[in-house]
Formats: C-alpha cells, sequence, structure tokens
C-alpha cells in the first residue's frame, strides 16, 4: 500500500491487488491502507460505512481524509490478474464504491471514491 499526497485535500491511495487474495486479506489490506478502527467488522456493511466516512474527519472511520467536496482515489495495481483471479471480489469492490457514491448523493453529499485502474 502507498499512500501519496500529491493534493493534500484529495489523497490517493495504491493498492497492489495480488495482495488481494481472498475476501480475508481483502478486509485486511483496506483495514490497513485506510486505517480503518479496531472495530472495524471485516465485512462489506461496514467496509461501506468506513469508505462512505473519508470526508468526516471526526467519523474515526478511517485516516485516510479527503476536504468536504472533493475525493480519494484509490489506486488498484494489478487489476487484471485480481479480476482473473478474484472475480466475485473484484465485482464487490467496483459494486460497493459505487454503492458508497450513490447512498451519498441520494443523501445530499458529493461522491467521496474515485477508482483508478485498468482492467
Amino acid at each position: 500500500m502507498k499512500l501519496r499526497y500529491s493534493d493534500p485535500e484529495a489523497p490517493t491511495v495504491t493498492i497492489d491487488a495480488s495482495r488481494l487474495v481472498d475476501e480475508a486479506s481483502f478486509h485486511a489490506v483496506f483495514a490497513e491502507a485506510f486505517g480503518f478502527p479496531g472495530f472495524y467488522g471485516r465485512n462489506w456493511d461496514a467496509w461501506n460505512d468506513c469508505m462512505g466516512s473519508l470526508d468526516e474527519p471526526d467519523s474515526g472511520l478511517t485516516e485516510v481524509i479527503c476536504a468536504p467536496g472533493r475525493v480519494v482515489t484509490l489506486v488498484l495495481e494489478n487489476a487484471t490478474e485480481f479480476r482473473e483471479k478474484r472475480r466475485d471480489l473484484y465485482d464487490a469492490l467496483v459494486e460497493c464504491s459505487a454503492f458508497v457514491n450513490w447512498r451519498r448523493v441520494t443523501a445530499g453529499y458529493p461522491p467521496v471514491l474515485v477508482l483508478a485502474f485498468y482492467a
């Protein structure tokens, strides 16, 4: 995992998808990369909650924070291999990322997460 702050108000987090071999490793890698709290449930509902709070520094759900109205960019390295080996996790990542933004937009808040990878 690499965390880059080319723009401190809109950080970029890079994750090597070759580390995502099963659901347990997926949640462990994301918990490490984003600094999820110790009580993180390591399931998709908990992931959605943590990722949906990327612009809420007082939530305590993530250490990666963007400014209100900005986004966090998630760069997924080795995405093609990940998609081929673990299509279920790949699809869940895409669908849950879309859900995070959809839930925010329907509540009147801007999207907060951008995926950047070539699959």
